[in-house]
């Protein structure tokens, strides 16, 4: 009872201006990491250290809440139909989007012509930057099935803990009442997993101005103006995206799109300050359950989609590769937009399966560019773009969390199982009333922040 009232008293008062929210902590934190990056860059440099033990301890969220979320989610439910039907929703969804996303990118990038005048030469010895060669599709089906889920979670390796997790799930489910202590010690880990979000955050303004600082520190105020067309082209792009096609998904899902909007701003920043979608992983999951969709649709929906419904990367694949072509154009001639179909398909089936590999698209842009360009020219082209990836590597991380927070929305109302009257009090005093009385007391402190 003391907590119930201590809970909703802090939602009823106004937030005292020296504490600010932690979407505004974020903030300060780029801005600080900016100016001493761009003041100090050996400060900038010395203080990266705080970015990796921020991205540690996320890291370490990741795969006992993705375990957790989807044993309960899927036993909890006694419905096992229903994860088939979600999943053959959620990968129709994820394929139309992707597809979408990656002829934008074609039209921009042909229309903005940033690759033109961009001269190939120098070379780069690419192996030293990128070791980690795309899997083919036999490769991808093995690889989804892990020979120790241990060494999986060490690893981080997403798909395969969502593998393991569903059939673990399945498994609890058919031995019925034996396994209900299994299922209730997941969901108290579940709780607890969110509440250790919770901590970690509280670290999130220190680590994302350290990779900030870090960030301005090594290539200056220049790296807002090298292969600037480039950069400018692909946020142009994203920003299309965002606005027209996921904006269209939103009214036609019927998604409360202020609240949204409210609930992905943290996980939005967060990733686009340190470049990875596991950083905001825990947040965005924690926030599209306090929305309105259920935990077994978040705890499915979100950690597939980071493997097969990475919006902002496939869109940079498609400027990317086809920036390299102009620039080459001197050497091989003019890429026909024909020629440019085949690569955009040769990149829809590449890119499935790599998250989790460091610079996973320029490994995917690498492997698609050697195949359509002879002498090295990919090699070289990926090379000059590596300079300026991190900026780049912002926005499209960004637009991966805020489509995968979108997903979950969207499978949740196909479903019919999304509850707007969560959507609506979400980020008020009587989300906090709510949650208290349904017992979520992780939720329910997590509605006072």
């Amino acid at each position: 009872m003391t907590q119930s009232k201590t809970a909703t008293q802090s939602t009823t008062q106004p937030r005292p201006w020296y504490r600010p929210s932690l979407t505004t902590q974020i903030l300060i934190g780029l801005v600080i990491g900016g100016v001493l990056g761009y003041i100090s860059p050996k400060w900038g440099n010395n203080v990266y250290f705080l970015r990796d033990i921020f991205l540690n301890l996320i890291k370490s969220i990741i795969a006992p809440l993705i375990f957790s979320t989807l044993v309960v989610g899927i036993a909890g439910g006694g419905d096992l139909k229903k994860v088939g039907r979600m999943g053959a929703k959620a990968l129709l969804y994820f394929e139309i989007v992707t597809t979408i996303a990656l002829f934008i990118g074609l039209a921009i990038v042909n229309f903005t012509k940033p690759g033109a005048g961009v001269l190939l030469s120098g070379g780069s010895d690419i192996a030293t930057l990128v070791k980690t060669q795309p899997q083919g599709f036999r490769d991808l089906l093995v690889h989804i099935f892990p020979a120790s889920v241990i060494d999986s979670m060490v690893r981080g390796d997403v798909l395969q803990i969502v593998a393991f997790s569903v059939l673990f799930a399945m498994a609890v489910s058919a031995m019925g009442e034996r396994a209900a202590p299994i299922l209730r010690g997941c969901d108290a880990l579940s709780q607890v997993m969110f509440k250790f979000t919770n901590y970690v955050m509280m670290f999130a303004p220190i680590g994302v101005g350290a990779a900030m600082a870090h960030t301005i520190a090594t290539n200056g105020l220049t790296v807002l103006w090298n292969l600037s067309k480039l950069i400018g082209s692909l946020y142009l792009a994203l920003f299309v995206l965002v606005v027209f096609v996921f904006g269209a998904v939103m009214i036609i899902a019927r998604v409360p799109i202020k609240q949204f909007l409210r609930a992905v701003r943290e996980p939005f920043t967060i990733a686009f300050a340190t470049t990875s979608s596991e950083s905001a992983l825990p947040k965005a999951m924690e926030n599209m359950e306090r929305l309105g969709v259920p935990r077994r649709i978040v705890g499915f929906v979100m950690p597939t989609g980071y493997s097969f419904n990475l919006d902002g990367t496939t869109l940079y694949l498609a400027m990317a590769s086809v920036f390299v072509a102009q620039a080459a154009e001197p050497t091989i001639g003019h890429m026909s937009f024909g020629r440019q179909i085949v690569m955009m398909l040769t990149l829809m089936i590449t890119s499935k399966g790599v998250a989790g590999v460091p610079r996973a698209a320029l490994v995917i842009l690498l492997a698609t560019l050697n195949s359509f360009m002879p002498g090295g020219l990919g090699a070289i082209g990926v090379a000059v773009i590596f300079g300026v990836d991190e900026l780049m590597d912002m926005g499209r991380t960004s637009v991966n969390v805020l489509g995968n927070c979108l997903a979950t929305i969207v499978v949740a109302r196909w479903e019919g199982e999304f509850d707007d009257e969560k959507a609506r009090v979400f980020g008020t005093p009587e989300e906090v009333r709510r949650e208290l009385a349904a017992g979520d007391l992780a939720l329910a402190e997590a509605a006072t922040e």
